[in-house]
């Protein structure tokens, strides 16, 4: 069985149900699959073959999911680029993946012709509302000039489906090759964790290019025969008038997304008694925002929470709703088809309430990393995925996170390293050190704040710091303050003491 099983599935049996709401528009499943099989058969004829990657750069819209169903009908490995990257990162994962085809939204047309020249293997370019002479095809042409035929290509659970890419602590991406079994051993672990139910209307807010949201709420949707209505750029009053406009079931979301949601003055004015499911992730979910969701959202019995990363497809643990007030702070319970852990540094399981480092194996982990055998290594071992989380267990099993040792920043559920922030920083010519932290943040969980050390006889003011990190990294990465210091503390080893930092820090 491969992923493109679980579309053709819900076309057959729920041929006039709704699939996808996008942009205003409607697509029943047996539309919505003729869609992918017409771009199907287009990728087939450009030369698309079994094990070609194909990237995509689009907001949360039907485009997308067109084309990864497309892609994996033919046994293509789909890679979706982060659309807050800036053109050198861009670069980067589209030569380090190897990628045949590139899909992209208008939005991105300026940014992708500026690195064009230096993408090694792209070989066809395809964008939407291209016109005649632009350097990439017409993504609706490229579509429509083909039949929607069903593709037969024999593909299993352990061929690749996806090559997803996560910032290391190296400071460059990697890419997380997750196979097809990888994917349906996911769907059935996060459907059996969070109850999921045949014809749900689920909203799909997370960005299409993350796991949870690929994987756990939309791929999950298209398998039992569900309603996703993707939500291209966030904003409150838009997902509240779809709440109350199309009677959605489901919400997921981030922390940073729901206490805006929360804050939205007109939120009284919208019916919001449909919703019956609450999931969040990226990080623990605060009791007052539960509190307050159980209010607005009266028919739910409760949040689930739920706890993976990208190299476990994602799900590691969920905590059901119904424990979502009394095991507050709790990631739940490791999800059915997985075993997950606590061990210290030599990797000897720990008693329970003992912090040490969470690590799971089981069918939804990863193959490895694309082309990188040493990270591979690093975080693979005897068949356990080492997360990378500090952790504990209580006597009931419960797993509780206690802190990131990779010191990775969650800001408005995006993962955000220091050291790729601390190498671009050292590459100024005015800095002579540089060491980044997360400081917390009311809306957005945390922040980025810079510490640095100026060579002698150089100047920089905060904005200077800031602009410069806009300039080489995606938005969302570059410091929201900046602190100059004379020195860094550190440890006899050379580290930064980041918990010092934090701890002494000043506005």
């Amino acid at each position: 069985m491969n992923i493109s099983h679980l579309l053709v599935n819900s076309a057959n049996n729920f041929p006039e149900r709704i699939a996808i709401i996008s942009e205003g528009k409607r697509f029943s499943y047996k539309a919505f699959n003729d869609r992918v099989n017409k771009l199907s058969q287009a990728m087939r004829r450009y030369g698309l073959k079994k094990g070609d990657r194909v990237a995509l750069m689009f907001f949360n819209t039907h485009h997308f999911v067109e084309i990864y169903f497309a892609a994996v009908k033919l046994g293509g490995v789909i890679t979706p680029v982060n659309f807050r990257m800036v053109g050198e990162e861009i670069e980067y994962i589209l030569n380090n993946s190897e990628a045949d085809f590139f899909f992209f939204a208008k939005e991105f047309q300026k940014i992708i012709n500026s690195i064009r020249s230096r993408l090694m293997t792209i070989i066809n370019f395809i964008g939407v509302d291209m016109k005649k002479g632009d350097f990439a095809s017409d993504y609706e042409s490229f579509l429509l000039s083909e039949k929607p035929l069903e593709t037969v290509v024999e593909t299993g659970e352990n061929d690749p489906c996806q090559i997803m890419y996560t910032s290391g602590t190296t400071g460059k991406p990697k890419g997380a090759v997750i196979t097809h079994g990888n994917v349906i051993w996911n769907f059935m672990n996060t459907v059996l964790g969070r109850e999921d139910q045949l014809g749900e209307i689920s909203l799909i807010i997370g960005p299409l290019y993350h796991t949870a949201a690929l994987n756990n709420h939309f791929t999950i949707q298209i398998a039992l025969g569900g309603t996703s209505i993707l939500i291209k750029n966030f904003d409150p009053e838009t997902v509240l008038q779809h709440i109350s406009q199309d009677n959605v079931n489901v919400i997921s979301g981030s922390p940073a997304m729901y206490n805006l949601l929360l804050q939205y003055p007109k939120l009284d004015h919208f019916d919001t008694r449909s919703i019956t499911k609450c999931t969040a992730g990226s990080s623990i979910l605060p009791q007052q925002i539960k509190k307050m969701l159980l209010k607005i959202f009266p028919k739910v019995d409760g949040i689930y929470d739920v706890y993976g990363c990208t190299e476990a497809a994602p799900t590691i643990t969920i905590l059901k709703g119904k424990d979502s007030l009394g095991k507050h702070g709790s990631v739940g319970l490791p999800v059915p088809f997985l075993q997950a852990r606590i061990v210290d540094e030599e990797g000897k399981p720990l008693a329970p309430n003992q912090v040490g480092e969470l690590v799971c194996r089981g069918p939804n982990v990863m193959q490895g990393y694309y082309k990188n055998r040493q990270a591979t290594k690093e975080v693979i071992k005897d068949g356990w995925l080492y997360t990378g989380d500090l952790a504990k267990v209580d006597e009931e099993g419960y797993f509780y996170i206690v802190d990131r040792k990779k010191d990775v920043i969650i800001s408005g559920g995006e993962n955000i390293y220091p050291r790729e922030i601390e190498e671009t920083l050292f590459k100024h010519p005015a800095i002579s050190d540089a060491s980044v932290v997360g400081m917390p943040d009311p809306v957005w969980g945390e922040t980025v704040k810079a510490f640095i050390v100026l060579k002698e006889g150089k100047t920089l003011n905060e904005q200077e710091v800031i602009n410069y990190c806009k300039d080489h990294l995606a938005g969302y990465k570059k410091p929201r303050s900046v602190k100059f210091v004379h020195s860094i503390p550190k440890n006899p080893s050379g580290k930064p003491l980041k918990r010092l930092l934090r701890e002494n820090q000043s506005s």
